[in-house]
């Protein structure tokens, strides 16, 4: 059993992709001690272009940035792929793994055999219910969701979703070890599929998604609307190249039946960008191509279909 006097100072962050990298750093920044974990090598030997484009970001959005910080949080980073080793001293294991439910059962079934008895076991799943694989853990009262945004040094939410069976004191446990690392913690009383952000913004993208498909108009043209009607900063394409088009890849795949016109825009998100190292604002290029400050340069051609 994990109490609220628990100390969290190793941190084991399961995948380091778009969003795994990041959740990596924002631990690291705040002052842990981090192991970023992944399949294969190539994987993590792209974290070094990911940290100097992380340190441009923080250095433009976060007062307290340094670059003297920033190094030391680098300097706290350990790479490794060998998942038990990976999570043998976690006081913390958190998983951002794709958004696979036989994916995710295979990972926190091997987790739960390597960690140790006080360690708290989260998963940033966007669209699962936690309860659906924390029984592969063998240890579900220390099993539970913590959500984050993507950008998460400046959209710093942290949602804290427990399962039925999550120890209450390892639940308030997690919403302090939030705070810890920099979010704002949002408790959630009630597992639900999507947690508060994604069940607002999950339709809200899929809206748009039909109407690309459905051929009503360009994505820059569907964003403006928005933008303009609403008073809103981004529209839903914008907000598709910072969520990842691997994320909303997967999601609509588990999501969404055969034959259904969000599968369709699934395969055009893998063939016009997954496929072609153009996934969103982290590679340059997505719906929009990027400057190497994250800046709008223009639409990306390639999913243009209407010539104004």
């Amino acid at each position: 059993m994990t109490d609220n006097s628990t100390d969290i100072r190793n941190v084991t962050v399961l995948g380091t992709g778009v969003l795994g990298s990041q959740i990596v750093m924002q631990a690291a920044y705040a002052g842990k001690t981090v192991v970023a974990y992944d399949i294969k090598q190539e994987f993590l030997d792209k974290l070094p272009d990911r940290w100097e484009w992380m340190r441009g970001h923080y250095a433009h959005d976060l007062a307290d940035y340094s670059a003297d910080k920033f190094d030391a949080a680098i300097a706290r980073i350990t790479t490794s792929t060998d998942l038990a080793a990976a999570v043998g001293d976690a006081d913390v294991v958190i998983e951002a793994v794709p958004e696979n439910l036989d994916l995710k059962k295979d990972v926190w079934g091997n987790v739960g055999k390597a960690v140790k008895d006080s360690a708290i076991l989260l998963t940033n799943s966007s669209s699962l219910r936690p309860s659906d694989f924390a029984d592969v853990t063998g240890h579900t009262d220390r099993f539970l969701a913590l959500h984050f945004a993507n950008m998460v040094w400046k959209s710093n939410t942290g949602e804290v979703m427990a399962t039925p069976a999550t120890d209450p004191a390892v639940f308030e446990r997690t919403v302090e070890f939030a705070r810890e690392i920099n979010l704002q913690p949002f408790p959630i009383h009630k597992e639900i599929p999507g947690y508060l952000l994604n069940s607002l913004l999950i339709p809200w993208l899929n809206a748009a998604a039909s109407l690309y498909v459905g051929g009503a108009a360009n994505p820059e043209v569907i964003d403006d609307d928005w933008k303009v009607s609403t008073g809103s900063p981004n529209g839903p394409f914008e907000v598709y190249d910072v969520v990842g088009f691997n994320v909303a890849y997967n999601i609509i795949q588990g999501a969404q039946p055969e034959g259904s016109p969000l599968r369709a825009f699934a395969d055009q998100l893998k063939s016009k960008g997954i496929d072609q190292g153009k996934t969103g604002v982290g590679d340059g290029a997505g719906f929009y191509e990027y400057d190497d400050k994250g800046k709008i340069v223009r639409p990306n051609p390639d999913w243009v279909v209407y010539r104004d």
